[in-house]
C-alpha cells in the first residue's frame, strides 16, 4: 500500500479528481499549501505595480492506493494535471505500514 501527496496547480484540481474517480479512488483529503520549486515565485502586475511572491498557491491531494493500482493511478494523475509548463507540480510517493478504518476496526487493504 502506497500513500501519494500529488502536488498541483489548483485549476488542475477538479481534472485530476475526475480522473482518479474513473480509476475507483474512493476518498482522497485535500489542503491548499503554498511553495515554490524551480520557478522560485512568480511576479504580478497590478496597478501598474510589480508585486513578487515567493510562494504560489498550489493544491496537495493526498490518496491511498493499492501496490496493483499503483502505476494506473499515476498514469491518469500525472495526465490529468500536465500542462507542460513550469509549475505543474510533484508526486511523493510514501510506504504505508497499515490502514485502520475508525468505525469497524478493519485492516490493511480491506480498510481502504
Amino acid at each position: 500500500m502506497k500513500k501519494l501527496e500529488i502536488i498541483i496547480r489548483t485549476s488542475k484540481l477538479n481534472s485530476v479528481k475526475a480522473a482518479l474517480e474513473t480509476l475507483g479512488v474512493h476518498g482522497m483529503t485535500i489542503i491548499e499549501v503554498k511553495g515554490y520549486g524551480r520557478q522560485r515565485g512568480h511576479k504580478e502586475v497590478y496597478r501598474g505595480a510589480t508585486l513578487e511572491s515567493q510562494f504560489v498557491p498550489k493544491t496537495q491531494i493526498n490518496i491511498l492506493v493499492h501496490d496493483e493500482g499503483l502505476k494506473s493511478v499515476l498514469d491518469a494523475a500525472i495526465a490529468a494535471a500536465q500542462t507542460g509548463e513550469l509549475g505543474d507540480g510533484k508526486i511523493a510517493i510514501l510506504p504505508v505500514e497499515d490502514v485502520i478504518r475508525i468505525r469497524t476496526g478493519e485492516r490493511g487493504d480491506t480498510a481502504l
